[in-house]
């Protein structure tokens, strides 16, 4: 055999190696770029949380951060990693561990839209001694993230344990940040209450519709040990929180919710509708959520205006109005549309309702439009709420139609007036570098 027939035999196989890849590549390629595209087209062009921003000069497009992102957010355009569908980002930081060379940097906010972030140190206290934020409030919304914060911010307080008759920390909600400072209180012994405004715990993942898969990591919780999954249910993940209350006999004050939080001189004074609480130090753990965002309009305090869904089952037969342009609102609407017999209208004050949800939501909503099943009242404002109606005011024009419910999913009202009240710096990011 010659030379030149062993080098064929040799390099053969390689070449249609490098003609699959290529041709995948390509494929791939073509599949970003439809959707890159496609996200231009609808509006959706800013990134709701920490994301990531792309230095193309220094990007090779390995493509080892398109297959990181467990969002599928990103994806490859001529050769370079862009985020092709910014909407659906949960600043999860995959890709920057990922890329081979340092191509990436994790930001808050963006030049049209700013966040803002509470000034924190390594111990995620504040510029104001003994006040600490874990968790979403201080920019990181993941459930690791929030689960390590917590704990570390308790281990800070720990070491500071207050001589008085006072609490050595009042923490402020039950999500992943508070479940996890509570252990880590219980544990070395702390005086402490925690309180949660809502009527169960979970903070953000308690307002995930159901059956939604919640991202998570192995993380290692105080008193309970390491929670090793990566992928679980939102009703799997609360039944595990549930658990780990009984297990533990952790008391937490649900339907509790913190009106005001005052500086004294050896402490703060936390203000509750039914309590208030002495303490030397407080962790806030609550949500960018905030406290509900209300409308502001007569007969809103009647029992059948509430502000999340719960179970769309309950609405069933009924009319039902929704208030809001975002993705909880879209599936609320969608959740209780498919429920027989019941009526619902879906009311914004602008047209965001058709930009601002993620892509399936959003198809799944014009389907549901398509076929009656939702109507859709645009640059529509809420004006009263009665007992069996609702008056609407639709671009001047009033109007009242047929109510049974109302659902406000509005979002809610941080409590950065009362931070900066107290002396907490709070920086304003617009595309800003993530503080190492």
């Amino acid at each position: 055999m010659s030379f030149l027939s062993v080098g064929w035999l040799y390099f053969l196989p390689l070449f249609i190696g490098l003609l699959f890849y290529l041709r995948r590549h390509g494929q791939q390629e073509r599949h970003d770029r439809a959707r890159f595209e496609k996200t231009k087209q609808s509006g959706i062009s800013e990134p709701l949380t920490l994301h990531p921003v792309i230095d193309t000069n220094k990007c090779i497009g390995s493509g080892a951060c398109v297959k990181a992102c467990p969002e599928h957010a990103l994806g490859l355009v001529r050769g370079k990693a862009v985020m092709v569908q910014p909407d659906h980002c949960i600043g999860h930081g995959a890709c920057e561990t990922a890329c081979p060379v340092e191509a990436i940097s994790l930001v808050f906010g963006t030049e049209k839209r700013g966040i803002d972030i509470p000034q924190l140190k390594p111990t995620f206290e504040t510029n104001v001694p003994g006040i600490f934020i874990a968790g979403e409030l201080g920019g990181m919304g993941l459930i690791r993230k929030g689960v390590d914060q917590g704990q570390r911010a308790i281990q800070t307080i720990a070491k500071k344990k207050s001589k008085s008759g006072e609490l050595d920390v009042v923490i402020v909600g039950s999500g992943p940040a508070g479940i996890s400072a509570s252990l880590a209180a219980k544990e070395a012994g702390l005086r402490f209450v925690t309180i949660e405004q809502e009527d169960g715990l979970g903070g953000t993942v308690y307002h995930f519709p159901r059956r939604k898969l919640a991202m998570t990591a192995p993380m290692q919780l105080p008193i309970i040990g390491k929670f090793n999954r990566y992928e679980i249910s939102k009703e799997e993940l609360l039944e595990f929180w549930n658990g780990v209350i009984k297990q533990t006999g952790l008391k937490i004050n649900f339907m509790e919710r913190m009106d005001s939080l005052q500086k004294t001189g050896s402490g703060f004074i936390v203000k509750t509708p039914k309590a208030e609480y002495k303490t030397a130090n407080v962790l806030l753990a609550i949500g960018r959520r905030g406290t509900p965002r209300k409308l502001g309009v007569p007969g809103e305090e009647q029992s059948k205006v509430v502000y999340r869904l719960i179970d769309a089952e309950q609405y069933r037969g009924q009319h039902v109005l929704v208030v809001g342009g975002g993705d909880s609102a879209a599936e609320a609407a969608l959740a209780i549309a498919a429920e027989p017999g019941t009526t619902v209208t879906l009311s914004c004050r602008g047209d965001e309702i058709y930009t601002r949800p993620k892509e399936k939501n959003r198809q799944l909503l014009k389907q549901a439009v398509e076929k009656g099943r939702i109507k859709v009242a645009l640059h529509c404002g809420v004006k009263e709420i009665q007992q069996d109606a609702v008056v609407l005011e639709q671009e001047g024009r009033r109007g009242q139609i047929k109510n049974d419910a109302v659902i406000v999913c509005a979002g809610g009202t941080l409590p950065t007036p009362m931070l900066k009240e107290i002396g907490v710096m709070v920086d304003t990011y617009y595309g800003t570098a993530v503080p190492r």
